[in-house]
């Protein structure tokens, strides 16, 4: 999207070289589109994208207790409360990626295949209480 000078009455360009100029735009706009789409495709492809708000919000809930701690302070019972129910929700979460079909199933299926692995990745994850 070119920056261009202000046009003066006297010179004013046909409707065809404006329409030129805006399907050039647009074109560029959907290219744009396509290649944030394809990123985000394949960032979502390891790590879906809900799992990683997910993560971010408990990490900050994680945080606001530190907050707290280093201040001396000790954090109020409903941010306890949060981390607990962040600490379950992780959990399902995590079984749920790891399902057969789960996201995380996949990677850990394509990772298993690599013969110079330092860790084993074929083992289930267990989930105790």
């Amino acid at each position: 999207m070119s920056e261009e000078r202000p046009v003066a009455d006297n010179e004013l360009q046909s409707t065809e070289v404006y329409l030129q100029r805006i399907s050039r735009d647009i074109r560029e706009l959907v290219l744009l589109n396509r290649e944030l789409l394809r990123y985000t495709s394949e960032a979502e492809a390891e790590i879906p994208e809900k799992v990683r708000r997910f993560m971010n919000y408990f990490h900050d809930v994680h945080d606001i207790i530190y907050a707290y701690e280093e201040r001396g302070l000790q954090a109020p019972k409903h941010i306890f409360d949060e981390m607990e129910r962040l600490h379950d929700r992780y959990r399902q979460i995590l079984k749920g990626l790891h399902h057969e079909d789960g996201a995380f199933a996949k990677v850990r299926r394509e990772m298993a295949e690599d013969p110079h692995n330092r860790y084993d990745h074929t083992k289930q994850l267990e989930f105790k209480q």
